[in-house]
């Protein structure tokens, strides 16, 4: 049986509850849902650190932040590290990666494992954007997603011979400053639904969550919305008006993004390989869209921790709708290599659940399924950061239940600011209260639960071989002989890790 080719298109801060196959109340993807609807809905993929960077490299090594050195955004990668793209090119694969990269460029921080590799500088532009490769720079001129799509196509349209490959089409989209294209200019002009939770006053939460810079309401900039607001308008009018503005460019953004996947289809289709593609569309984690009163992402509130997974492989994944099972961005590595036939590195860490999905074993495999997932550890690093003031917790997620602890220190580690605050604590019951409004960390009537949470927290990060902060208690029923040290590494031991 031929080993299938590998096409990851990736985008950045698309959420979930942007695309039409998860529900979305607010636009319409049809190509993006064509994925799924052929294949599978992955609805529970999560990111393990809900921030570009270092999601994207997690994706790459199949490895949490603090194993690849990618904590923060100003924590560049070691390109060197075994990656997916490495072992399926050991393998036999051609490869090659073009768009986003943003983990660092030059000398050990380029793209490695790839046959062609042609990224954007950083966030890059969405009119006429630089490049880099191994070439040098240059600018190319026109829109970056449909530019993009235009080189990863071309190098497609290039290979000669039946050897498998694998493209990363890595877009910048729909990230700030939400530029969209003149095509799409005029979508979205009607009212947009305002999420039942844009007015939440955060009355049970810490004080962890009220310090993030991320209000619609006060913290969009004239960058962001491009024009000024009309005279006159009362705080509250105001934020409605920011909320739509912020909006219709955001999903104009992706509707770019959605023609665009559409062309990849169409193309492999024409050269009659789509049946033998595993094809995934996923972005690098979720976002908020005026869900709690904000944008961006970083906490572990379902908005910004859910990722879009949608998959397909007519040759051996049967369309079977939605898959409700917990997998994480550190888990794709693993899943597609297993897909392929080939080998994971053993520093990888996560679990694949290409079975899961009833793909199948592919040829030559004789490994057992794994157990399918209780839950995941979550931690996101990069504190009070001087844009948005989000604060550094970790925490784990269960099917039910979510514990959270904020820490609230930045460890020294780069991008992170210098203060500090208390620790605290987060509990919510995502099947009373979806919309996680209502914190019941102290919560008599949740006692036993978040006692059981945090033994359950404790286990799952030593188990991906990082440890607590040191004001966290250790939890009731752990021994204190096994505390743990939390890592700290500076910028060239995160860059070797």
């Amino acid at each position: 049986m031929r080993r299938p080719n590998v096409v990851m298109i990736l985008t950045d801060d698309h959420a979930a509850h942007a695309i039409g196959a998860y529900g979305s109340v607010v636009n319409t993807t049809p190509r993006i849902d064509e994925i799924g609807a052929s294949g599978r809905r992955l609805d529970r993929c999560y990111a393990t650190n809900a921030l570009c960077s270092p999601s994207r490299a997690s994706i790459l090594t199949g490895t949490y932040s603090h194993v690849n050195g990618v904590t923060t955004l100003s924590t560049p990668v070691d390109a060197g590290q075994p990656t997916f793209v490495s072992q399926l090119r050991e393998a036999g694969y051609r490869t090659a990666v073009v768009g986003k990269w943003h983990m660092g460029d030059g000398a050990g921080h380029d793209p490695q494992g790839f046959d062609y590799w042609d990224v954007l500088i950083d966030q890059g532009e969405y009119v006429d954007p630089t490049f880099r490769s191994a070439e040098g720079l240059r600018t190319e001129p026109g829109y970056a997603t449909d530019v993009i799509t235009d080189l990863a196509l071309r190098w497609v349209d290039s290979l000669e011979g039946d050897d498998p490959w694998c493209l990363l089409l890595w877009h910048k989209a729909p990230h700030r400053p939400w530029e969209p294209d003149a095509k799409h200019a005029g979508l979205y002009a009607e009212p947009i639904p305002v999420p039942e939770t844009f007015t939440d006053d955060y009355a049970t939460r810490t004080s962890s969550a009220r310090r993030a810079a991320m209000r619609v309401a006060d913290h969009l900039t004239t960058t962001d919305l491009k024009v000024d607001p009309p005279a006159g308008l009362s705080y509250d009018e105001l934020a409605l008006w920011k909320y739509q503005r912020y909006m219709e460019d955001y999903l104009r953004c992706v509707a770019s993004v959605d023609d665009n996947v559409g062309r990849v289809t169409d193309r492999l289709r024409e050269r009659g390989e789509l049946d033998d593609t595993l094809l995934l569309y996923s972005s690098d984690q979720g976002f908020f869209l005026g869900d709690h009163g904000w944008f961006d992402k970083r906490f572990m509130y379902e908005e910004s921790i859910r990722m879009p997974l949608l998959v397909s492989y007519p040759r051996r994944l049967p369309a079977g709708g939605g898959f409700d099972g917990i997998v994480t961005n550190v888990d794709l590595a693993r899943t597609l290599l297993d897909a392929a036939g080939v080998d994971a590195h053993p520093r990888m860490q996560g679990r694949s659940f290409w079975g899961d999905l009833g793909g199948g074993r592919a040829p030559g495999r004789r490994s057992e399924p794994t157990p399918p997932a209780r839950g995941f550890y979550y931690r996101y690093w990069e504190h009070d950061d001087a844009h948005h003031r989000a604060p550094a917790h970790y925490g784990y997620r269960d099917d039910r239940y979510k514990l959270v602890y904020y820490y609230n220190d930045g460890l020294g580690l780069p991008g992170t600011g210098p203060a500090t605050y208390p620790g605290e604590w987060e509990l919510f019951d995502t099947e009373l209260d979806p919309d996680e409004l209502r914190n019941v960390a102290d919560a008599p009537a949740y006692a036993e639960v978040r006692a059981r949470l945090e033994v359950e927290l404790w286990h799952a990060q030593a188990a991906v071989d990082d440890a607590p902060h040191p004001g966290q208690p250790v939890p009731a029923g752990v021994a204190r002989t096994q505390r743990r040290t939390a890592p700290v590494m500076t910028d060239d031991e995160g860059a070797r890790a």
